[in-house]
């Protein structure tokens, strides 16, 4: 049962992330957490690392590379700090960190902030990804705020293009602080599948959905996932 609900938060995870550029880890993380912890943060790198190559695949001629070469300098810092943070908290103290992590998230993408992807900003992006990313994976949300007005198409392209690089770099650092190993991988497996899944059924249903009401069913949703992990915490 627990291996059925962690694949459908994947599949729903994934799908969203195949919509709207970004949404896998504020979705899975939280949930997934709280059915085992091993599942974060390195497998939910995983699915995101393989549901990035497919839409990055898909929507090839919309990346940007000389933007996207600012947010993956930060993104190096950022990866560092992430994975040290990792070594500071203990697994209760994670929960707690994660759950802000997705409020965090919720109200970065309600706040109606004009940001252009300047190299600044894209370089700050890039930086908070990586510390959120490796530490909790949920590292898409302040790349979405800065490339949050830009065309439909480029977002995905770009934010999968940047995720590749950024959960390489993040299971290789968490690697070196034990927190990506053979455990993790034999539980990412099952997973793997039901991202692809959520991939091509965003891809066969894009225009059937409101862009809008999938962004805002998504934002509750993470919203009272983040808030129970905070919970959680005190209990």
């Amino acid at each position: 049962m627990e291996l059925l609900t962690a694949v459908m938060v994947i599949f729903v995870g994934s799908y969203v992330q195949s919509s709207i550029g970004f949404g896998l880890a504020i979705i899975a993380a939280p949930l997934l957490y709280f059915i085992d912890p091993l599942y974060v943060p390195a497998p939910i790198t995983i699915c995101a690392l393989t549901l990035s190559v497919a839409n990055a695949a898909k929507f090839w001629k919309s990346i940007s590379f000389a933007g996207l070469k600012f947010a993956i300098l930060g993104r190096i810092p950022g990866t560092v700090a992430g994975g040290f943070l990792l070594l500071w908290i203990d697994q209760r103290s994670l929960a707690l960190w994660l759950g802000l992590s997705v409020i965090v998230a919720v109200g970065l993408s309600l706040a109606n902030i004009m940001l252009r992807p300047t190299a600044p900003a894209m370089f700050s992006a890039g930086f908070l990804s990586g510390f959120m990313g490796t530490s909790s994976s949920i590292g898409g949300p302040p790349m979405a705020l800065v490339l949050q007005h830009e065309e439909n198409d480029f977002i995905r392209a770009n934010m999968a293009a940047f995720f590749i690089v950024s959960c390489l770099m993040s299971l290789a650092m968490l690697s070196t602080v034990d927190r990506f190993a053979w455990p993790h991988i034999q539980i990412s497996l099952p997973l793997i599948p039901a991202a692809l899944l959520g991939y091509w059924f965003a891809m066969k249903t894009l225009r059937l959905i409101s862009h809008q009401r999938l962004r805002t069913a998504s934002l509750i949703l993470c919203g009272i996932a983040g808030c129970s992990a905070v919970v959680s915490y005190w209990l």
